[in-house]
């Protein structure tokens, strides 16, 4: 059974989603690594460009929430990445959320790519983010499309469920 997961369900074991990775950056930088300032700093996976720790790592830390809904999905990516149990669990759902995460350590999450989002902004309810997750699992290369339906639970906003296509 293929089991939705905000995109990075590729595999499932023993019921439990079974996720893990590093995203490369998409312009060709290597090991997630930004130079900034002089120094090398980790790139966000979320493909954003900038670094990890001002970019979804801010979210990750509770320092700031998602704006809208794909700046989520793009945190939930980065999240799964990073294998950061506890934000993933923080922005799903109640009615929808597992009760843990178990990360394989043989999928490599690779590339993110947007397709479309429909409302999902600052004063909306109810967001979709339809985008492409690509990874490597034992070697090969996959790619996982998604359309991910969000909705606002008090002021922020959270993971519902998604439709693999």
């Amino acid at each position: 059974m293929r089991l939705s997961l905000y995109g990075f369900a590729p595999y499932v074991r023993g019921g439990a989603p079974t996720l893990h990775g590093t995203a490369e950056p998409q312009d060709g930088r290597t090991a997630g690594r930004l130079r900034l300032n002089g120094r090398v700093a980790k790139g966000c996976a979320c493909g954003s460009g900038t670094g990890y720790r001002g970019c979804c790592g801010r979210l990750h830390r509770g320092e700031a929430d998602a704006a809208t809904a794909e700046e989520l999905m793009r945190s939930r990516y980065s999240a799964f990445a990073e294998r950061d149990e506890a934000y993933l669990l923080r922005t799903w759902h109640p009615a929808t959320r597992p009760e843990r995460i178990d990360f394989d350590p043989g999928t490599r999450w690779t590339g993110l790519e947007i397709v479309r989002t429909e409302a999902g902004g600052p004063a909306d309810a109810r967001g979709v983010v339809e985008f492409r997750a690509r990874y490597t699992s034992g070697g090969e290369a996959g790619e996982q499309h998604e359309v991910s339906r969000f909705v606002r639970d008090g002021d922020a906003w959270v993971y519902v469920r998604g439709k693999v296509g």
